[in-house]
C-alpha cells in the first residue's frame, strides 16, 4: 500500500526525473525529495537560505555518518555470529572508510548527481564518500532506520560488498610493516613530504617511508592516513620481493648493528704478551 501511494506521489510530482534516478539507487521512490536534494549539494556551490544560513550536506553528512556506523555494526552482528568485538571492529572499518565509500558513491551512480563546481569531482577523494554519508542521513530522516538498514542489506551487500571477501583482507599496510620492523630491528620511519591545505575543499597528502635511511615507498593521498598507508604498501612490496631495494638496506643494516670494539680492547689487542724470562736486574756497586 504504501509503495503504490509513493509510486502515486511520483506520477503527480514535477521533478520525476530526479526521483527515477534516486529509485534506481535506492530501491523505493523518495518522499521529502527536498531532503535528498540537499545531501547532494556540495558546499562549494555556495547556496544560502534565508539569514544567509549555509545549505550544503554537511550536517546530513555528519548524521549519515553515525547510522551508517550502526547499521554496519547490526549487519556484521548478525552475519558473524561468535565473532569477536576485534574481528567486527575491524570488518566494519574497511566497510565504512573514506575509499570505501567513494567507491560505493561511483558503482551507484550517485556521483553523477552530486551538484558541485569542481569539475573532477569523481576524482576527488572526499566529495563522492561525503555525499553517501549525506545520502544515508537523507534516507533516516525520510524514512526512518529500518529503511537505511533494508538499503544496505538490499542494494549493497553482495552486488558492491562482499562481507567474506573483506572480512579476509588485511590492507592495514602500515601497521604489517610496524609490526616487521618491530621484529627485525630495521629502522623504519614515516615522512610527510607534501601538504596541500591552502585554496582547497579537499587537502592533499604526499607521505614517504624510508628504512635504515633509505627510501622504500611514496604514497599520494586525501589524508595523511591515506598516503601512508599507500607507501606502506609499496614497502612492503619490496620486502617481499626481497629486491635490490631490500638488500641495500639488509646491508646498511648490518653494517649499522655490526659489534665494535672497544677502545680497551684495542688498547689490549696492541700489548705484547708478558715474557715468561726472568728479568735481569743490576745493582749499583758500593
Amino acid at each position: 500500500m504504501h509503495r503504490l501511494a509513493d509510486y502515486i506521489h511520483y506520477l503527480f510530482s514535477s521533478d520525476k526525473e530526479f526521483r527515477r534516478k534516486l529509485r534506481r539507487i535506492l530501491g523505493f521512490y523518495p518522499r521529502e525529495v527536498s531532503v535528498y536534494r540537499e545531501a547532494l549539494m556540495h558546499r562549494s556551490l555556495n547556496y544560502h537560505r534565508q539569514g544567509n544560513q549555509k545549505k550544503d550536506n554537511e550536517r546530513l553528512e555528519y548524521l549519515g555518518d553515525a547510522i551508517i556506523e550502526a547499521v554496519v555494526s547490526d549487519i556484521l552482528y548478525h552475519q558473524f555470529p561468535g565473532k569477536k568485538e576485534g574481528f567486527l571492529t575491524s570488518v566494519r572499518s574497511k566497510i565504512v572508510q573514506r575509499s570505501s565509500l567513494n567507491r560505493l558513491a561511483k558503482e551507484t551512480g550517485l556521483v553523477d548527481l552530486i551538484q558541485s563546481t569542481h569539475i573532477n569531482r569523481t576524482h576527488n577523494s572526499f566529495i563522492p564518500g561525503n555525499a553517501f554519508e549525506a545520502l544515508v542521513g537523507a534516507i533516516y530522516l525520510d524514512r526512518g532506520y529500518a529503511w537505511c538498514y533494508r538499503f544496505f542489506k538490499h542494494r549493497l551487500i553482495g552486488k558492491h560488498i562482499d562481507l567474506k571477501q573483506v572480512a579476509k583482507e588485511d590492507d592495514n599496510f602500515k601497521s604489517k610493516l610496524i609490526e616487521w620492523s618491530q621484529k627485525t630491528q630495521f629502522a623504519v620511519v614515516f615522512e610527510l613530504v607534501d601538504e596541500n591545505t591552502v585554496g582547497t575543499n579537499s587537502p592533499t597528502f604526499r607521505s614517504r617511508v624510508c628504512i635504515e635511511g633509505m627510501e622504500f615507498g611514496s604514497g599520494f593521498g586525501y589524508s595523511k592516513k591515506e598516503s601512508q598507508q599507500l607507501a606502506a604498501k609499496e614497502a612492503m612490496r619490496h620486502i617481499r620481493k626481497k629486491d635490490e631495494v631490500y638488500r641495500k638496506a639488509v646491508e646498511h643494516f648490518d653494517a649499522r648493528t655490526a659489534p665494535v670494539a672497544t677502545p680497551t680492547e684495542e688498547v689490549q689487542e696492541q700489548i705484547p704478551e708478558a715474557s715468561s724470562e726472568p728479568i735481569e736486574t743490576s745493582t749499583a756497586e758500593a
